[in-house]
């Protein structure tokens, strides 16, 4: 297989930056919740995995172990 260094994404990024200002400028779109709500739903979706995990592994069975 071919691999073109050149072109290859990391698969995490130390920063990640948005501005949706180009978004609202071409195509009239505005976020319908808040960055503070996103990062709520986000910390909500952890924190759900996290209790799924360790209820499967308290109950034996294995999981992936996913440590970002």
């Amino acid at each position: 297989m071919l691999q073109l260094i050149h072109v290859i994404r990391p698969t995490e990024v130390e920063t990640l930056l948005g501005d949706p200002s180009k978004a609202k400028e071409k195509l009239d779109w505005e976020p319908k919740i808040t960055l503070e709500e996103m990062v709520h739903e986000m910390m909500e979706n952890d924190i759900n995995i996290a209790k799924r995990d360790a209820l499967v592994k308290e109950h034996g069975f294995r999981t992936s172990d996913f440590n970002e």
